[in-house]
């Protein structure tokens, strides 16, 4: 193919995929580059920064692959990969100027920059055969030949690949793929983890070596060495991935070690994009000093046996030990200065540095909820939906069911300690700047209730994909998508659409007028996200001497927008302590719940808001754990991705490197009494096994509710007959299990827990911990009508029995060690 031929055929074919994916998704979700339709907003950065950055960065280095790289199928194919993810980053890094961010977002297009680049690779290799056999042109293909391939110019590229890592960490190998014992180039912070370190670079090291001398062999120069670099980071995930069958528990019944490893893939070729040119600025360094020592040994023999004897040179024993030697230095001395440089491990709350928390109030400390007085606190409960201003499909089908005073006490029955309280942002500022005083009195009056009935309140401002207002009228849906209900969520005066189309694509939470409205909270349009943050500050100023307030829970399942992961990381971590500040600054000093976006709901797993996006001590990292449940892989029939007892690791892990407790705001099961029976107790044990609390989705729900859809049987533990409106049986199959035996208070720490129900309506438990000083604050729930007969009471004095509505309560004091077990 003439030397012009081949990469306009390449930039060709990648311009006409490029467009073909943007109109066949107009989300973006599987596109390259998503249009979502509407109105062109080119008075804001980023809406246009990925056409007028991302599209010319990727179609330039397409030309430049097919030029130097386009001679072979499989070179092409990771050069077109290669300019996908440097086109991600620059997009990235123009929309936000954090070059870590953007380093590790390039790693988020790889599932679609693969099969895009496979598609362009393979139309090139059709044209190319076309040409050649109508002109009856050998086709076979020719290697280059370069000094690239021998040891001297590879070593210290590949050793550079190793060294830089760590130095350049970012945010890549954090988060909840990374089980403890898979080895990454992160610095570490304790003995384990400069092991892991040195193991992963010495790995990276290799696969450099492999990676670049092959790929040299095919492509000459610079690019050659960059794309040997990005094969490298492959490389490193795949033996990430292996690793991490074997420390994180393999396919335990989901397919989590598959997903785990396209994760560690993805970061690696990430690396490998942004920081294979350095490798290949010193293989160039490395092939000039060689080209030199070739130059000057010419002058005694002909080049052919100057070439050879370069060749032999290379490969002695004596020059690999030598380099062998000059890599293990070099390093050693990135290793040392990685672990100078590395981050603090996140600050945790203690009891001495939550002092400013006053008596009374529940806080975190060391890693869990207690309450300021030596005890730990879990909370159990249900989440309440009867305040949630929701789309009304039909007039005469309610939406919401009335609280009332008698759903706390009911609730009481039943031992929870906790509600999350769903509020709406269109229903507390219809009129921007002026909070509903009505309302805001219903939610005072929720809060009220619940005090009096022994029940903490988690204020959530909730959403569900974006706002109640629905498809409107005339809309035309693209393919792929349909008209959708209204939902919940923010007011009118802060939803900007431009125009998008309001149809879902396989759901309420992927729709372009959704993602759209989320794009601009997330990058403030009309400072949008700094009035939710200011609404935050003015609501927590009406609560903040309400002890009964457990915290607040800032936004419910956020959109993950346009450009994930800078909405679902970075943004998401500026609006959180954005309201966090405001909170604070109106003297409120309840817990702060954040959230992950909406892909944890939907995958059972994600990142997360950004790494120290907070100095605030007493917040809580609250992710919902819908594993086999509504997540995709569920809901597409798909095998299970991540598994009921999985996500709570997964969890704890994200929690753990943001230095906070976790706290499930939601989970729950639909479908026959069997399935979701079994899948309530599988949870019920791994919550308890963890010592965790968590709130079950939901209470009530009316039969107009649209998440609930317009049926015979409304939805909810409490259901209602939609015929009539009359109270339908009570999910008692899923309520026995939610309120089984757990201690809503222990003195110090729990160190274990196990609850199940036994016969005769007795209840069985067994629960230890260990208390610095003697308290008398245990209080632990029992369900049933039968007097609990304890087989062990060790460390305990004082205990006592009291009978309330729906089983009991046993209080007592601890000294030291403690355990209590039913018979």
């Amino acid at each position: 193919m003439r030397a012009l031929r081949r990469p306009i055929v390449a930039v060709a074919a990648t311009s006409l995929l490029l467009i073909i994916q943007a109109v066949i998704d107009p989300t973006g979700l599987l596109a390259l580059v998503g249009w979502p339709g509407g109105t062109p907003r080119f008075d804001l950065w980023w809406p246009v920064a990925r056409y007028i950055v991302f599209v010319p960065v990727m179609l330039a280095v397409v030309w430049w692959a097919a030029v130097r790289a386009g001679d072979r199928f499989w070179t092409l194919t990771a050069g077109v990969v290669l300019a996908a993810q440097l086109a991600q980053f620059a997009a990235c890094f123009a929309m936000t100027g954090d070059l870590a961010l953007a380093a590790w977002a390039g790693g988020y297009v790889t599932a679609k920059a693969v099969p895009t680049a496979l598609i362009v690779a393979g139309v090139v290799r059709v044209v190319e055969r076309m040409v050649a056999r109508r002109r009856g042109l050998d086709t076979a293909m020719r290697a280059y030949s370069t000094d690239g391939t021998k040891g001297a110019t590879v070593w210290p590229a590949a050793i550079t690949v190793g060294a830089v890592a760590p130095l350049l960490a970012g945010s890549w190998w954090t988060g909840a793929t990374y089980a403890p014992g898979i080895p990454t180039p992160r610095p570490g912070t304790d003995a384990l983890g400069i092991v892991g370190m040195l193991v992963a670079i010495a790995l990276l090291i290799g696969a450099a070596w492999l990676g670049i001398r092959w790929m040299r062999r095919r492509v000459p120069g610079f690019l050659g060495t960059w794309l040997g670099a990005l094969v490298a980071g492959g490389l490193l995930g795949l033996a990430q991935g292996v690793i991490g069958l074997v420390v994180d528990d393999g396919f335990r019944g989901d397919l989590w070690p598959l997903m785990a490893t396209y994760i560690h893939v993805a970061d690696g070729l990430a690396v490998g994009a942004c920081t294979g040119w350095i490798a290949a600025i010193v293989a160039l360094i490395a092939d000039r000093v060689v080209a030199q020592r070739a130059a000057r040994s010419a002058g005694l023999a002909d080049s052919a046996a100057g070439d050879a004897a370069n060749e032999q040179r290379d490969v002695s024993p004596a020059r690999i030990a030598a380099g062998a030697g000059v890599g293990v230095a070099v390093v050693a001395v990135a290793a040392i200065a990685a672990t100078l440089i590395a981050p603090a491990a996140p600050a945790v709350a203690t009891a001495d540095n939550e002092a400013s928390v006053p008596v009374g109030f529940l806080r975190v400390e060391d890693g869990r909820f207690t309450d300021g007085e030596g005890h730990q606190v879990l909370l159990r409960g249900v989440n309440v939906n009867q305040l949630v201003d929701f789309y009304q499909a039909r007039p005469e089908v309610p939406v919401t069911r009335e609280l009332t005073e008698q759903d706390f006490a009911d609730m009481a029955t039943y031992g929870f300690n906790v509600v999350r309280l769903g509020m709406s942002w269109s229903a507390l500022e219809p009129t921007q700047g002026e909070l509903d005083p009505e309302y805001l009195a219903t939610v005072k009056q929720a809060v009220a209730w619940g005090e009096q009935h022994g029940i903490r309140t988690v204020l959530d401002m909730h959403q569900d994909g974006w706002s109640n207002l629905p498809t409107a009228e005339g809309t035309v849906c693209r393919p792929g998508t349909d008209p959708m209900w209204g939902y919940d969520g923010a007011p009118e005066w802060a939803t900007h659409w431009d125009g998008t189309p309001r149809c879902s694509f396989t759901g309420r939470d992927i729709s372009p007028a959704g993602d759209r409205a989320f794009e601009h909270f997330w990058f403030d349009t009309d400072g949008i996200q700094t009035a939710l943050a200011r609404t935050w500050g003015e609501l927590a100023g009406e609560f903040a001497d309400e002890k009964a307030v457990a915290g607040f829970d800032l936004l419910n399942e956020p959109g993950f927008g346009e450009t994930a992961p800078v909405t679902t990381s970075k943004k998401n971590g500026e609006y959180s302590a954005k309201a966090i500040a405001a909170i604070r600054e109106a003297g409120a000093p309840q817990i702060v719940f954040v959230e992950p976006s909406i892909l944890w709901s939907g995958l059972g797993f994600d990142s997360g808001p950004s790494r120290g996006f907070t100095d605030d001590l007493n917040v809580a990292f609250s992710p919902h754990l819908y594993a086999e449940s509504i997540t995709m892989d569920a809901s597409l029939g798909l095998p299970t991705i991540v598994s009921t007892e999985r996500q709570f690791e997964l969890g704890q892990r994200v929690a753990d490197e943001l230095g906070m407790p976790m706290w499930s705001g939601e989970y729950g099961y639909w479908g026959d009494d069997a399935s979701t029976t079994a899948h309530l107790e599988r949870y019920a044990a791994e919550e308890d096994r963890r010592m965790l609390g968590s709130a079950y989705w939901v209470w009530k729900q009316a039969c107009g509710d649209p998440q609930n859809g317009i049926q015979e049987l409304g939805n909810g533990l409490l259901s209602e007959l939609c015929a009539t409106g009359e109270e339908a049986p009570r999910k008692e199959h899923l309520l026995s299990i939610l309120s089984r035996a757990y201690p809503q208070q222990a003195p110090g720490a729990l160190t274990s827990l196990r609850a199940g129900v036994a016969g005769d309506d007795r209840a069985e438990f067994t629960l230890t911990g260990v208390v610095d000083q003697p308290t008398c604050g245990l209080q632990v729930w029992v369900p049933g009508t039968a007097e609990p007969e304890f087989s062990e009471e060790r460390g305990l004095s004082r205990v006592e029995l009291e009978q309330v509505d729906g089983g009991w309560l046993v209080t007592g004091c601890a000294d030291g060690e403690y355990a209590l077990a039913s018979e």
